[in-house]
């Protein structure tokens, strides 16, 4: 625990008050020597000995991989091919550039300031206040629908324009990726200061937001706390990565999809009753009492995931410690190198020339955003107040079949990860990326199913209102493992562009939801709730098609694509 407050955005503060003094890193010291410079002094004396017995001793016998890793770029290479029983801890001698600057990076194979290298207890905590994290935001987008009957009597507006309280939330946070995934990026920030500078505005702006008396004031305000709440958006499933390895971050990513996928349904469950018995803005407190604590967590304890930020900050050390201004890091020397243009061309603008000219990523972009907006559509308070008489209070306990549903999706896929896929990947070794896509293909004709089975029982007074909620899980289960598929088969197929694809995925989602939290109540009123969600459904059918099609040609497609590998 002591460690996770040294490297959060807290112990960071305190060690450059104190100077180093508290929270101090090794290279705080002032007689600290980097272990490479104590190697090669070791290694000097080692030599003068086996002089002095006429070369006839060697003490630590190597590898003819080892004698060629001297630098950390080959010794990760070599890591990943020797079996892991004869990894052990080696000293990684930096490299040099032709101009003279020493590459500061990892001292050790096993260097424990590499999260990579963290131990499974400090991930899962680190892993779990980000999952918390994104849960908070997301809970706190839907967590104002109970309100929006008390809302449009005290500001003598309509149904439509009283959503416009959750769609500007969805929006700001569809469009604040596209702005923090870069800061992200850039190794002087990092992920933290983001996260921390973001979700701090954010909490304190819960206040305003549940006291405001004025209707566009509330509508600024909620579109800039899905703004500010956006980050965990842009890069949370980037930190996962600094973290875990190939095999393992799909275990993580499903803890972190989760707690995006079940925050909307959760949110009106936490304040349908509070409203019901209280007022419209208890559809807004709760917002402040769940975010101001993980917000405090992640301040004290949420440590820096970011390789490129924590060997940026080492060098800085190493140059202030040793005098030695040739000590810079990779990620120093690239950040010097960025321009404003380079990276407006890269992160604004290349997520949507990629999306309108590679087919597989217009077509996943539509597919999800078409999802997303189901998903958002608004259809409960229509079914089951009007159909089942149900109260506020008990309307927002229907959403709670949206996370049955995410949660039979996170065990099944955990499962398939863990008995089947990375079994096959030990085995087999790596597959076409499209192999993970599999399960997806049965997912998308399981959706459209479900679609049906929902419209057509749940506005049905003669039928009991279980029957409807079932589907609504069936779909939300078939909904989380088909994007669990995706969202791990973009970055496999597209690395370099894998965080503009997420900012571009991440836009076209909310920006499909935003609109149907609009249309989807006048939808369900003049068709009725059969037919506006069979025309959903119809949709869906239709992408079923697709995603066969990205299936068996998506090879293909992507040999054509100047954007992808593999």
């Amino acid at each position: 625990m002591p460690s996770m407050v040294q490297d959060s955005v807290f112990g960071q503060l305190v060690r450059y008050a104190t100077k180093g003094r508290v929270f101090g890193q090794p290279e705080n010291q002032a007689d600290f020597e980097p272990p490479w410079k104590t190697e090669n002094a070791d290694e000097s004396d080692k030599e003068k000995e086996l002089e002095a017995d006429g070369g006839l001793r060697s003490d630590t016998p190597t590898t003819p991989a080892e004698e060629l890793a001297s630098t950390q770029a080959d010794a990760t290479d070599v890591e990943q091919q020797a079996p892991i029983e004869q990894q052990q801890s080696r000293v990684l001698q930096p490299q040099r550039t032709p101009d003279g600057v020493t590459l500061i990076d990892w001292y050790r194979t096993d260097d424990e300031v590499n999260p990579q290298n963290w131990s499974s207890k400090r991930k899962a905590f680190a892993a779990t206040i980000l999952n918390l994290y994104t849960f908070g935001v997301y809970s706190s987008s839907a967590i104002i629908t109970p309100a929006h009957n008390e809302i449009m009597d005290r500001f003598n507006v309509s149904y439509a324009v009283a959503s416009l309280t959750l769609s500007m939330y969805v929006i700001g946070y569809g469009i604040g990726p596209l702005l923090f995934s870069p800061l992200s990026e850039v190794p002087m920030l990092g992920r933290n200061i983001p996260y921390i500078i973001t979700y701090g505005l954010y909490v304190i702006l819960a206040v305003p937001t549940a006291l405001v008396d004025n209707f566009a004031g509330l509508i600024v305000l909620r579109f800039l706390t899905g703004f500010l709440g956006s980050p965990c958006l842009a890069t949370g499933a980037a930190s996962q990565g600094d973290m875990y390895s190939f095999i393992h971050l799909p275990y993580a990513l499903v803890g972190w999809t989760a707690s995006a996928f079940a925050g909307p349904a959760l949110g009106p469950v936490i304040s349908g009753f509070a409203v019901q018995n209280k007022n419209w803005r208890w559809g807004l407190w709760p917002i402040l009492w769940l975010n101001g604590p993980i917000f405090l967590l992640m301040f004290f304890f949420l440590p820096e995931t970011f390789g490129p930020n924590i060997l940026y900050r080492r060098a800085h050390r190493l140059r202030k410690t040793t005098g030695n201004t040739n000590m810079k890091s990779q990620s120093e020397i690239d950040q010097a190198n960025m321009s404003v243009g380079k990276v407006i061309n890269q992160q604004l603008l290349k997520p949507f020339e990629i999306t309108f000219k590679d087919p597989s990523i217009f077509f996943v972009n539509m597919y999800t955003a078409l999802l997303y907006g189901i998903y958002y559509r608004q259809a409960f308070p229509v079914s089951y107040v009007g159909t089942y008489g149900f109260n506020i209070g008990e309307t927002s306990l229907t959403f709670l079949s949206i996370a049955v549903g995410c949660v039979l999706g996170c065990v099944v896929f955990w499962a398939y990860q863990r008995y089947y896929l990375i079994p096959d990947l030990m085995a087999r070794g790596p597959r076409a990326n499209e192999h993970r896509l599999v399960p997806a293909l049965f997912m998308s004709l399981l959706l459209p199913a479900s679609m049906f089975w929902w419209g057509w029982t749940s506005g049905n007074p003669d039928i009991h209102w279980i029957v409807g909620l079932i589907a609504v899980g069936i779909f939300s289960f078939s909904a989380f493992v088909l994007m669990q598929c995706i969202f791990i088969y973009l970055p496999m197929s597209y690395p370099m562009y894998a965080a503009s694809l997420f900012a571009a995925n991440d836009f076209f989602r909310s920006a499909m939801a935003g609109g149907a939290i609009e249309f989807g109540h006048p939808l369900y009123n003049n068709l009725g709730v059969g037919r506006g969600i069979s025309i959903m459904a119809g949709l869906c059918s239709g992408c079923v098609l697709g995603v066969w099609a990205l299936w068996y040609w998506g090879a293909k497609l992507r040999a054509k694509s100047k954007f992808a590998v593999g």
